[in-house]
């Protein structure tokens, strides 16, 4: 293969990316029309594909909003739910593609958003293209100037996701519908049969039958440019997975454009927790192997492309590595796309106190602007039995608390997207669902346990919310579309260090250094965020095993650690590169931790000898 050499300077997206960094799909609800809002500024941003029976609300609220006709796709309508999807999705991208044409045809002039455009980007050479021309006096040059910056204006992009795992056959009349039919495939295909040029992410986990679905699809295919219409993003958690799975799109001809590397625990939504393994040295193993990545994916796909009849390709297509995970300042922001060599980096939980970029409801607005640590937690709630940032203080959540007062908990499940339990029933169930929690309840009365276990057990139970139907909560109540919408905030524990409600601009503003929001300037650098919520994360698993709540072996907790304690050892390293006065600060409480992690050690070791776990 030729020697390339892959920087970020030359590999660009379907639309060229001048700004740094993205926002990640949030919820089901809160992203659902961010790129209406965004996009024109030529910031790229995600929505969640999975619920089908909400984009379909909101395709009519935003037709009807724009004066567009909207012709309904009822439920049992032929390929609803993929069609739904395809419908709201070139909805957008037909809103997106009028606001760009009108955008480009306003003056440079204070409060138009053409200038609020170039204003908001990073300092770059289309930047400095800008404030020359703003500098230049001669008209005539002044205008040449100005048609030239109007060319190279492109939005950001419009991507997509799916949670690969939340997969299910769909029964139609008492009849296991054909594989295509199932959750996961049918929104891949509202995808590709989109007129989006952008790309799908898929997190959450490996589904081969989905990623062999996606070959049936030309546009994820190069066209006779070796261009890609459609391009593939996977949210991964290390490089091993990074590797495993690009090698098996590989196999199939298909290429990952994306890695995008997410902190197991500094996140928001569902957590994927590692083994201990810290987002700092995972960085640090792309960074070094990634010439020698894409070398290795690109000698297995290039020659399945030419099986399938495609034109053999010269070099690698572009492959992006982009990382998100509690980055709270520019410094931050800077050093993992300077040290790392990243392509962007995604900002997601600040941006909920933004009105302008996501959908909170202005309820909800005051109480994420109000969190502290007390309110945001690392919660059971989650059907998928997935650990899952969640706001206390969300009306979701007094709702849920409310119904089992009333001796009715659990939901009535309007949706049932998250039905996959077959413990007492033929038909799957969700364990939000009020109907599994009863039977659940009932089978756990009649078991012989310690009262202590029992009570734990049935809180567990109980801690299951209606995410379906409440993450679209605030998109529902904050256009008036349910004014009365339950809400679940996904919100990650970054939420804290943002204390008040703000503006697109000033978001940016902070992210690029320009000026900063923060609330807490004390807050701890995101590594060491990270690194404190693994180390209560592993001591919260061995209460768990000493209170027979889940089993776990020794080899587990004692490789656990010893992942820790690499990645202390890579970052008092890594710390070399820090600032003088950022370096002590981080060394010092790299320290603090160490020490607590060494007394849990110890007194795990002690626990494992009276034989608390084998």
């Amino acid at each position: 293969m030729p020697e390339r050499h892959f920087e970020s300077s030359d590999n660009r997206m379907m639309q060229s990316n001048y700004h740094k960094f993205h926002i990640p799909v949030m919820g089901t609800g809160f992203t659902s029309d961010t790129p209406l809002r965004v996009a024109k500024y030529g910031i790229s941003s995600v929505i969640s594909i999975g619920d089908d029976i909400f984009l379909e609300q909101m395709r009519k609220f935003h037709s009807e909003k724009n004066n567009l006709p909207y012709e309904p796709i009822k439920k049992n309508d032929n390929d609803s739910r993929a069609r739904r999807i395809t419908a709201y999705l070139n909805l957008i991208d037909t809103l997106v593609k009028k606001q760009m044409e009108d955008l480009k045809s306003l003056p440079f002039e204070n409060g138009t958003d053409i200038t609020k455009y170039f204003r908001m980007l990073p300092e770059s050479s289309i930047k400095r293209e800008y404030s020359s021309m703003l500098k230049e006096e001669d008209q005539d040059l002044k205008l040449k100037l100005q048609n030239d910056l109007r060319n190279k204006i492109v939005p950001g992009n419009i991507d997509v996701n799916i949670m690969a795992k939340v997969d299910r056959d769909i029964i139609i009349k008492g009849v296991t519908a054909p594989p295509e039919q199932g959750i996961a495939l049918s929104a891949l295909r509202g995808f590709a049969q989109s007129s989006l040029r952008s790309s799908i992410v898929f997190s959450a986990g490996m589904n081969r039958r989905l990623y062999n679905y996606v070959s049936k699809f030309e546009d994820f295919f190069p066209d006779e440019n070796g261009r890609l219409k459609k391009k593939i993003t996977l949210k991964v958690s290390d490089f091993r997975s990074a590797f495993i799975q690009g090698k098996l799109f590989a196999k199939m001809g298909l290429w990952v454009s994306e890695y995008r590397v997410e902190s197991g625990l500094n996140c928001g939504g569902h957590a994927f927790a590692t083994k201990g393994f810290l987002l700092g040295p995972i960085l640090e193993e792309f960074k070094t192997k990634r010439d020698e990545f894409i070398a290795n994916i690109y000698r297995i796909y290039n020659p399945a492309i030419v099986k399938r009849g495609y034109t053999s390709q010269s070099f690698p297509p572009d492959i992006e590595i982009t990382a998100q995970g509690g980055i709270g300042t520019s410094d931050e922001n800077e050093f993992l796309l300077n040290y790392y060599k990243l392509n962007r980096t995604g900002w997601g939980t600040p941006f909920l106190l933004v009105p302008e970029v996501t959908n909170v409801d202005n309820n909800h607005l005051k109480k994420l602007a109000d969190a502290d640590d007390n309110d945001v937690h690392l919660s059971d709630n989650s059907p998928l039995g997935i650990p899952f940032w969640n706001l206390k203080t969300s009306t979701s959540e007094a709702n849920r608390l409310k119904c089992i007062e009333k001796g009715k908990p659990g939901s009535s499940c309007p949706k049932g997207f998250l039905s996959f339990n077959k413990e007492f029933t033929k038909k799957e169930l969700c364990t939000a669902s009020r109907t599994y929690q009863l039977l659940k309840l009932k089978d756990l009365s009649q078991q012989d346990y310690p009262y202590e276990k029992k009570e734990a057990l049935k809180k567990s139970i109980l801690s299951k919310s209606c995410l379906c139907r409440d993450l679209t909560g605030g998109a529902l109540a904050g256009n008036k579309i349910e004014p009365n919408a339950l809400t679940t905030i996904c919100c990650g524990p970054n939420i804290v260090n943002f204390s008040k409600i703000t503006t697109l601009e000033k978001m940016i503003d902070h992210i690029y250094g320009r000026i900063s929001i923060l609330s807490d300037t004390e807050r701890p650098h995101m590594f060491i965020k990270e690194l404190q919520l693994y180390y209560e994360y592993i001591k919260s698993e061995s209460e768990k095993v000493s209170r027979e709540l889940v089993e776990k072996t020794s080899a587990y907790f004692f490789e656990f650690i010893d992942n820790l304690n690499n990645g202390i050892t890579y970052y008092k390293r890594l710390a070399q590169e820090f600032s003088e006065n950022q370096r002590e600060q981080f060394l010092k409480d790299l320290d603090s931790i160490l020490m607590e992690i060494e007394e849990f050690n110890t007194s795990m070791v002690m626990d494992l000898k009276m034989g608390l776990s084998h």
